[in-house]
C-alpha cells in the first residue's frame, strides 16, 4: 500500500510514469524503506498505463459491491447522490430533539457506580 500511494502521489506532483528509484525516494524521504519485489511487480503492472482510467474503473467496481451488513441498504441510498452527480439543494432536517431535561435530584445525588 505504501508503494502505490507514494506512486499515486507522484503521479498527482505530475510525473506520469514513475520508476521505482523515483518511489524508493519518496518513501526513504519519510523514512520508510521500499521492498524491492513488491515495488517492481508495482511497477510492471502499472507500467503504461493511465492513472486516471484505473481510479475510473476502480471507482465503478466499487461501486457494485454491497458494503454493510443490516444498515447497507440505507448507506448505499445515502451515497447515491453524491456518486451519482447533483444532491438535492437541501436536505430534510429531522426533527429538532427537545433539550434533555436535567438530572433529577431523585436519587438524591447517589448514583449507581458513585
Amino acid at each position: 500500500m505504501k508503494h502505490l500511494a507514494a506512486y499515486l502521489l507522484l503521479g498527482l506532483g505530475g510525473n506520469t510514469s514513475p520508476s521505482a528509484k523515483d518511489v524508493k525516494n519518496v518513501l526513504s524521504s519519510v523514512g520508510i524503506d521500499a521492498d524491492d519485489d513488491r515495488l517492481d511487480k508495482l511497477i510492471t503492472e502499472l507500467e503504461g498505463k493511465n492513472l486516471q482510467d484505473l481510479i475510473a474503473e476502480g471507482s465503478s467496481k466499487l461501486a457494485s459491491v454491497p458494503s454493510g451488513g443490516a444498515g447497507g441498504g440505507a448507506a448505499a441510498a445515502g451515497g447515491a447522490p453524491a456518486a451519482g452527480g447533483a444532491a438535492p439543494a437541501e436536505e430534510e432536517k429531522p426533527a429538532e430533539k427537545e433539550e434533555e431535561k436535567e438530572e433529577s435530584d431523585e436519587d438524591m445525588g447517589f448514583g449507581l457506580f458513585d
